[in-house]
């Protein structure tokens, strides 16, 4: 039997940016976990993968089978899916991983209006925001101004097929979804509703990134900032810069701190011109699509985490380069975001161009496939998209 092995769930970008941290640092034994044939699949720097169901059973299964191979094995989820699938089978599992959250506390750090109470006792701003529990909450909508956004308290969207978010401008667009919203509210979902903060999040979203470990000490740290999302303000990483101003951190740290967080995890905020301050809004206790940044700058996280899950008592202090503009680009949201968003071609040119390094999701001459599989995922979703489009011309 082997010492111990790095477990990857999930082999999107934020998947395949731990699998290649890690192998860079030397770790060979790199095992993903996944729920289909997802990209980093084709990577030639994991031992196997494993397809695995939604489902905390199977996931078990899975563990133990791999434990038969491996004494100690450092888990790396990518969705909170995977971090409440941990936590049913936490116990069972404990003893041979290294699971990186407080199990304690977990369920309530994942919804988002707890990580808001958080931050009005600690004094750190965040959007004027109302619960949706039930249908008669609907009326309290009224409390707030248009524009708003919907999102569900936890992550449903991951297996319920709930949306991620709806952003609604005015009364006769909130009667458009007042059924659909109703319908989930009666079958037990809850949601939040807050207030839309004026201005593009191309260029207003800052992240702390940092490792945590279980004696409350914050190991490495970076900063950074969103230039533009997919498919649009409210949508995902599609570039990020190495910048952010020093308030990120000291808010970032006082959350991570004040709510008890354990791993890697990340406080997004963004700036609200109208009264010059940086609201969270969301606390993600996992890794995301653009923790590759933090890698890109100097900082390790990955194999922080790795190097703390086996003991290591001095894991070197790292100091993030922000000297030199280091953009981190998924090109197929680039791409898609140069076709269809109007007037994108000079952000898409800033993005690409304007940086003293621009590096590439899933790019790696030394493990090719990866990116160019994404490549042929990019052009059968232009494809379908452009053949959309013409159907409703």
């Amino acid at each position: 039997m082997k010492k111990h092995c790095a477990l990857v769930l999930g082999g999107y970008v934020n998947g395949y940016s731990i699998i290649q941290e890690l192998h860079e640092k030397g770790i060979k034994e790199i095992i993903l976990f996944d729920y289909s044939r997802n990209i980093a699949t084709f990577s030639n720097k994991i031992k196997k993968y494993e397809i695995i169901k939604k489902d905390p059973v199977d996931l078990l299964k899975k563990i133990k089978t791999l434990h038969k191979e491996y004494e100690y094995i450092v888990v790396y989820p990518t969705d909170d899916l995977q971090l409440e699938l941990l936590y049913k089978i936490h116990n069972e599992i404990a003893n041979f991983c290294f699971l990186p959250y407080n199990y304690d506390n977990l369920l309530d750090c994942l919804d988002k209006y707890f990580q808001y109470q958080v931050c009005e006792k600690l004094n750190i701003p965040y959007p004027k925001t109302i619960i949706l529990d039930k249908v008669d909450d609907f009326k309290n909508i009224k409390n707030i101004m248009f524009p708003i956004i919907i999102k569900p308290r936890k992550r449903d969207d991951l297996n319920t097929g709930i949306f991620r978010n709806l952003i609604i401008s005015n009364e006769n667009e909130l009667f458009k979804y007042e059924g659909e919203i109703k319908d989930f509210l009666n079958k037990g979902f809850s949601f939040l509703v807050s207030e839309v903060i004026p201005g593009e999040a191309d260029d207003n979203i800052y992240a702390y990134v940092a490792y945590r470990n279980k004696k409350g000490e914050i190991l490495n740290e970076w900063v950074g900032k969103k230039i533009s999302q997919y498919p649009d303000d409210y949508g995902v990483f599609s570039s990020v810069a190495n910048e952010a101003p020093e308030i990120i951190r000291e808010q970032g740290r006082k959350l991570l701190e004040g709510m008890n967080l354990q791993g890697i995890c990340e406080p997004e905020f963004k700036y609200d011109y109208r009264d010059k301050k940086y609201k969270l809004m969301e606390v993600n206790l996992r890794s995301t699509m653009w923790h590759r940044l933090g890698n890109l700058t100097g900082v390790n996280l990955q194999y922080t985490q790795y190097l703390d899950a086996l003991g290591e008592a001095n894991v070197k202090r790292q100091q993030q380069d922000l000297s030199k503009r280091i953009h981190f680009c998924y090109l197929n949201h680039e791409v898609m975001n140069l076709f269809f968003r109007k007037k994108y071609f000079k952000k898409f040119i800033r993005n690409i161009f304007k940086s003293d390094k621009t590096y590439f999701a899933f790019y790696d001459l030394k493990d090719i496939r990866p990116f160019l599989v994404s490549l042929f995922r990019l052009f059968k979703s232009l494809v379908i998209k452009c053949l959309k489009q013409l159907k409703t011309d």
